[in-house]
């Protein structure tokens, strides 16, 4: 059993590989921390599944040993494993006062208010865990109270970034200035864990101040009722949204559970305080088509959310010629075709649609390469581990580090074990790492036996067959199917499928597994036949 001696070593159980899902452990001198711990959105690869979290096997055979959990930022790849994993780890939590309102909300939905520990840290306020010394640091994100960490240990120190950009007029909050960061640097980093997810962009990702002219001519153009989407979490892309609605003399309505979450969660904690009024759906539909803007959730093209549904007619606010949706977001790689899905549907009711290609209305909230290269040359780092990004992105962002005059780094993906300090840094060891599915209320290994089933049962459909026994002596088959491309000679198929059955029931009684076998075996061979397909046959031996 791996415990951290007199050492500082880092683990990615999430995140590292792949863009989401982020879980990193730092253990020094016997103990551990957990920073974030979030999810990824599921795709066809797991059928019928919405979420995907890290497997915590290593930590929680270990939890004696873990101290916290500690929260960068309160996107859901940083946090939205919590109502599911932390209450198992038994461990408090530690975040900003936004993000731990965000928190809160999540942990009352499951019932775990009273179970799991929310302790909240002002901005650039420093605590105690153990032997780390932990200080948080405001950086601009897309999101509220982005919080890097500046983590002290007896061996090195650390800056773990979380997600972050550079932002001369964010809007909402005041991040580190290049002063602040300028003196840190000064005072000596060892390590920075960086966020790579833009390290290919040779540009900065933009201000998110600088948009407003943008929507305000998108919005100003529109001659119908207008739709904005976003996402949910950027209370500062809001807060311009509202400015627009505003100095276009359109009412606003919101429309989306997650928008009134964080609507909610902003207020509570002081901003938005001027973000305009709203009218409900009801209201909305009533007033002139050219006097409404809707901000509506489902700008990735998620079936359920509010955009999918106007688009399919299944939303009390009802879209029609003339009308303008602006996509105020990016594509996040693997939606196209849900995105796809959403804009033919509104081509098809001649509604016009607007994105961040034809206009201003987006910026990122990740890092791009002149801001890489700003916080290197501020906190000069010795050395450079690249997290949040798929490979291809971290072996970038280490290329970019070493030609901006960093003096080392080190690729590391889920599941290695590194030893940061003393020393140079190294992967000291391989530990299980690994995906785990919410599946409707149940929690399973991402490549265990269900998931798998079911992917079978989604590429080759499935085939029952009853074996009717009296006696001993077969008698008939039942067979049904679901999902098998057989349509116009149902019938045919089927005889087929019973005559191979009853050929293949003629092993002795008292060997019905081979029988059964057998059986499978013989009907899945018609169906292969017949289709190519290899569905899931299942047989029951019925004795009557």
């Amino acid at each position: 059993m791996t415990v951290p001696g007199k050492e500082l070593l880092f683990l990615a159980l999430g995140g590292s590989g792949e863009i989401g899902m982020n879980a990193n452990l730092y253990g020094c001198d016997g103990k551990w921390i957990m920073l974030d711990l979030g999810v990824t959105f599921g795709t066809h690869d797991y059928p019928g599944i919405d979420i995907i979290m890290p497997d915590l096997e290593f930590i929680e055979d270990r939890k004696k040993d873990l101290l916290g959990i500690v929260l960068t930022h309160g996107h859901e790849d940083h946090i939205g494993a919590l109502p599911y994993l932390a209450a198992d780890l038994g461990v408090p939590l530690y975040a900003n006062r936004f993000t731990a309102g965000l928190i809160a909300g999540k942990l009352i939905e499951e019932g775990l208010e009273k179970q799991v520990k929310v302790h909240v840290v002002d901005i650039d306020a420093k605590f105690q865990l153990g032997p780390f010394g932990i200080r948080f640091l405001p950086l601009a994100h897309s999101i509220l109270e982005m919080s890097a960490a500046v983590i002290d240990t007896p061996y090195a120190r650390v800056f773990h970034t979380g997600d972050w950009k550079l932002d001369d007029d964010p809007v909402l909050g005041t991040p580190s200035s290049a002063a602040a960061l300028t003196k840190l640097g000064d005072e000596g980093i060892d390590v920075l864990v960086g966020d790579s997810t833009n390290a290919f962009n040779p540009e900065a990702s933009g201000s998110e101040g600088g948009l407003f002219d943008g929507l305000l001519t998108a919005v100003g153009a529109a001659k119908g009722r207008v739709i904005v989407t976003t996402f949910a979490s950027n209370a500062a892309r809001l807060k311009t949204l509202g400015e627009v609605a505003k100095a276009t003399g359109r009412t606003l309505c919101v429309a989306g559970r997650s928008l009134d979450r964080i609507l909610g969660v902003a207020r509570s904690v002081g901003y938005l305080k001027d973000f305009p009024p709203t009218v409900d759906f009801d209201e909305a539909m009533r007033l002139p088509r050219d006097k409404v803007m809707v901000i509506a959730t489902g700008g990735q093209g998620e079936p359920r959310a509010a955009l999918a549904r106007m688009a399919a007619d299944g939303h009390q606010i009802k879209l029609q010629a003339g009308d303008t949706v602006v996509f105020s977001s990016k594509q996040i790689p693997g939606n196209e075709v849900a995105i796809g899905r959403i804009m033919n549907q509104l081509a098809a009711k001649d509604v016009l649609t607007v994105t961040e290609k034809q206009a201003h209305i987006h910026v990122s909230g990740h890092p791009g390469q002149p801001e890489l290269a700003a916080l290197y040359g501020w906190l000069r780092p010795k050395l450079v581990v690249p997290v949040h990004g798929e490979i291809r992105h971290m072996h970038e962002q280490a290329r970019f580090a070493l030609e901006r005059g960093v003096p080392d780094t080190l690729i590391q993906e889920n599941g290695d074990l590194v030893r940061l300090a003393p020393g140079p840094a190294t992967i000291v060891e391989r530990v299980h790492s690994g995906r785990l599915i919410l599946d409707g209320d149940v929690i399973l290994p991402a490549d265990g036996e269900t998931i798998n089933e079911r992917r079978k049962l989604a590429l080759h459909g499935h085939i029952t067959v009853a074996a009717i026994f009296s006696g001993k002596r077969f008698s008939e088959a039942a067979v049904s199917y679901r999902g098998v491309p057989v349509e116009d000679e149902r019938e045919a198929f089927i005889d087929e499928m019973r005559e191979a059955a009853q050929k293949a029931a003629t092993a002795p009684a008292k060997e019905q597994e081979k029988m059964r076998e057998a059986i499978r075996l013989s009907v899945r061979r018609v169906a292969t036949d017949w289709t190519g397909k290899k569905p899931v046959v299942d047989v029951m031996l019925v004795q009557i």
